[in-house]
């Protein structure tokens, strides 16, 4: 599957987590098919692709295909240990209506919490689901006072 060739308008986020995966098909499934990503491109000959989300990217690599792979210790399942990424959304339960229909299991349901931000707080509805291989995802919208 190659991408779209990349519109004029493309903005490149600055920050572009790169996640090794077991296996790229089953991954472009969840994050595209249930969690609403593209792929902007990709490049089947490494097992690549780079995702977008209104603006939310991430890059996949499928491990087990040779070349370089920047790791540094062992690789065991749930990938991403001690990490989570914040992906906000408009809405919520457009994924959550995906991933129920998929009968994927959810981390942590849909809840509705505040945080404090500097002299303020924040309130979101978010949930947290876990990729194919274990990665920690948080689906966050935030709300309107």
């Amino acid at each position: 599957m190659t991408g779209p060739r990349l519109p004029a308008e493309f903005v490149w986020a600055g920050l572009v987590p790169e996640l090794l995966v077991t296996d790229l098909a089953a991954s472009l499934r969840f994050w595209c098919g249930l969690c609403g990503f593209a792929v902007a491109f990709d490049r089947p000959e490494d097992g690549f692709a780079y995702l977008d989300r209104g603006g939310v990217q991430v890059m996949l690599e499928e491990m087990a295909r040779p070349g370089r792979h920047w790791v540094t210790a062992a690789v065991e399942r749930p990938f991403g240990r001690g990490i989570n990424f914040q992906i906000t959304v408009d809405d919520v339960a457009p994924v959550l209506a995906a991933l129920a229909a998929a009968d994927w299991p959810l981390y942590l349901g849909r809840e509705e919490k505040s945080y404090r931000v500097g002299s303020g707080v924040a309130r979101v509805q978010q949930f947290l689901v876990q990729d194919p291989d274990g990665y920690l995802l948080r689906f966050s919208q935030p709300l309107r006072r």
